[in-house]
């Protein structure tokens, strides 16, 4: 199949990617009892970036890729909160926090940048 887009060529993929094995690492250091708690949605949340990238780029429309890309950025800013909460409560030390939050800025705004080009460039 012949995509508009290939998401292993995409900046903002193989960044998604990173964060999300970046934060499959990160909660090992939780409390056990947090393994069906925040450690579960951190990572649900993290992997769905990037899934929702990919996804898009198999879609027959422009609108519908930016749908994906709607849900993709809608999940990288469910992360941030849930990187907040877990500095707050003390699940997340200083440095991962704003290691996490780095990333999560640059990739949003690079979603938001992929989303205003196919707006611009529709198929």
């Amino acid at each position: 199949m012949k995509l508009r887009h290939n998401f292993k060529n995409l900046n903002v993929w193989n960044k998604a990617v990173d964060l999300a094995v970046k934060i499959y690492e990160t909660p090992a250091l939780f409390p056990s009892e947090e393994k069906f708690g925040m450690t579960s949605q951190m990572r649900r949340s993290s992997v769905s970036i990037p899934f929702n990238i990919a996804e898009g780029t198999a879609r027959n429309t422009s609108k519908a890729f930016t749908n994906c890309l709607d849900i993709s950025l809608g999940e990288s800013f469910e992360l941030e909160t849930q990187t907040i909460i877990a500095r707050r409560v003390g699940l997340l030390n200083q440095h991962d926090f704003e290691s996490i939050n780095q990333d999560l800025d640059e990739i949003q705004k690079m979603i938001i940048g992929l989303k205003t080009n196919v707006e611009s460039n529709p198929y």
